[in-house]
C-alpha cells in the first residue's frame, strides 16, 4: 500500500520540524557559549514539547488515514507495524 499524505499537511509538519531543528541549533549555541544551565534546560523542555506535539499530530493523521484504510482492507501487518511504532514512541 502506497503511503500518501495530504501535501498541505505534510508541508505544515515539515515546517514544524524545521522550527524544532532551529530551536535545537539555538540550544547548541547556548551550550557552546556556556550559557546558564537553567536557560538550556528551559529551551530543551520547549523543544521536547514541540517534538511531542508533532508526534501527536503524526499519530492522529496516521490513525485517521492509514490505519482506517488498513482496517477496511484487512491489512493486519500495517496495524501491527503501527502498534509497534506506538510502543517505541511511548
Amino acid at each position: 500500500m502506497a503511503h500518501v499524505h495530504d501535501p498541505r499537511e505534510k508541508r505544515r509538519q515539515i515546517n514544524r520540524l524545521s522550527r524544532v531543528i532551529g530551536h535545537l541549533q539555538f540550544i547548541k549555541r547556548l551550550m557552546e557559549e556556556d550559557s546558564d544551565c537553567s536557560d538550556v534546560l528551559m529551551q530543551l523542555a520547549a523543544a521536547r514539547s514541540a517534538l511531542n506535539g508533532l508526534g501527536k499530530e503524526i499519530i492522529n493523521e496516521h490513525m485517521t488515514h492509514c490505519v482506517a484504510h488498513a482496517i477496511e482492507s484487512g491489512d493486519e501487518k500495517l496495524i501491527e507495524d503501527f502498534q509497534e511504532a506506538i510502543r517505541r514512541y511511548m
